[in-house]
């Protein structure tokens, strides 16, 4: 009997249910289809487009060195699968189960010919339900509830080959799908190994001891840097619960986020889209012309706040952001700006290598105030206090080299010492200004 393997955000061999479960029941054509239809507005960003050309290419190696063939398609998902198992007589189509909405869609779609099998989380979504099997909004009591589910399953070994079928139906070329900037060639500051091999060794030299505290330091490699090898599921969340022992709790419920957010999109699909608190509709964000010139100073990074300014060039450059600094860029256009967090949902989501509905969705929800679980929006994070806290003297110069000569008692705040060069923009608002018209329109929300 041939299968057909439908790959997604599961770009690897090793602990893969849906291909081990294909490869025991005969012969395996594994398929990756570049879908830009059904996603809609969340069509994948550029570069997410960059991170899968470099994903897809060590997985076809790999794939043949099993003495198989990654085979690629184009087009709405649901209709190309069902036209390659008719092409190849293949009676099942096995996957790993996706929460994304538009993922969720296809599923449905594909019917009873369509296999699905959880590999993508520590427990899947449907097991880690309230007394009344809804899914979790808050997450502390999420992670309490995952505890008893805990720790997951070992992790399924590399299939030594994969059964092959007689004849392989024809594939695109990867270089005629075009997922590589070309002019201008924006990836130049990229530095990452994307593929299996990578995850593995990355997961294989993971220290996380003083993970709780490392992680916040902007000038330390205290992040793992594991996100894009997860999203786009080089390597499985036990696997890496597996390689951290027992390690730091922090890391550990760091990918338990994971699970939540993917929870979270599964009860409210549109939670990328809508106020998860709908009182927020009426919050009344800064639009016009002068809003549309704060947010395109926010995304160059030349906002005059150097601890923001230099996340946001570290994730045009490298496409990632340090997740302290994430939390503060986001802060800073949501609650100094007073920007609606959908406009930085969607840059995020075409400039981070680790671009996901869930997290992405949650995590702006978070900082906003106007998610299921988040912080109030009152709660607005003071840029340069945070910056001087964490000592991002030295990130600060790495990514804005026209204050790289200030000491560090004034590079967190070079217009309030008086020193700021004239290369450097002035601030686009007062911390206290950019307050109180926070705190007044949420009063308004009220």
């Amino acid at each position: 009997m041939t299968s057909l393997l439908w790959l997604r955000q599961d770009l690897r061999l090793h602990d893969h249910p849906a291909l081990t479960a294909a490869a025991h029941a005969g012969a395996v054509i594994p398929v990756y289809v570049l879908d830009d239809e059904a996603p809609g507005a969340w069509r994948m960003g550029g570069a997410q487009r960059w991170w899968l050309h470099h994903s897809l290419t060590p997985l076809s190696k790999s794939l043949k060195e099993k003495g198989s063939k990654l085979i690629l398609r184009r087009g709405n998902a649901a209709e190309v699968l069902a036209d390659l198992a008719t092409e190849t007589g293949a009676e099942t189509i096995h996957a790993i189960r996706h929460y994304e909405p538009w993922w969720r869609k296809l599923e449905d779609a594909l019917g009873d010919r369509l296999c699905l099998h959880d590999g993508n989380h520590l427990a899947p979504p449907e097991q880690v339900t309230t007394g009344s099997g809804g899914q979790y909004r808050i997450y502390s009591s999420f992670w309490k509830a995952l505890q008893q589910q805990l720790p997951p399953d070992d992790p399924l070994p590399m299939p030594r080959s994969i059964p092959a079928p007689d004849t392989w139906p024809k594939s695109d070329r990867l270089a005629d799908w075009n997922l590589l900037p070309t002019s201008p060639d924006w990836s130049g500051g990229f530095d990452w190994t994307p593929g299996e091999a990578a995850a593995l060794a990355k997961v294989k030299s993971l220290d996380i001891n003083d993970y709780d505290t490392a992680r916040n330091m902007p000038s330390q490699e205290g992040s793992s840097r594991l996100s894009p090898h997860l999203h786009f599921g080089e390597v499985s969340p036990r696997t890496v619960w597996q390689a951290t022992g027992r390690g730091d709790t922090t890391f550990r419920k760091e990918l338990a986020w994971r699970d939540f957010t993917s929870g979270v999109i599964r009860a409210l699909p549109r939670y990328g889209e809508e106020n998860g608190r709908p009182a927020f509709d009426k919050l009344p964000w800064r639009t016009g012309a002068e809003a549309r010139r704060d947010l395109k100073a926010w995304q160059q990074g030349r906002t005059g706040y150097p601890i923001v300014d230099a996340g946001m060039r570290q994730l045009w450059t490298t496409g990632w952001m340090h997740n302290r600094v994430r939390m503060i860029t986001a802060s800073f256009l949501i609650k100094h700006l007073l920007i609606d967090w959908r406009e930085g949902e969607r840059w995020f989501w075409d400039t981070l290598v680790d671009a996901d509905y869930g997290n992405n969705a949650v995590n702006w929800q978070w900082v906003a105030g106007t998610g299921v679980d988040a912080n109030m929006f009152g709660r607005i994070m003071a840029p340069l206090s945070q910056s001087a806290k964490f000592d991002a003297g030295d990130y600060i110069r790495q990514w804005v080299p026209e204050l790289a000569g200030l000491a560090d008692d004034v590079i967190h705040d070079p217009e309030g010492a008086g020193c700021r060069p004239r290369d450097y923009p002035a601030p686009l608002i007062g911390h206290r200004e950019a307050r109180e018209r926070a705190l007044a329109a949420g009063r308004k929300v009220r």
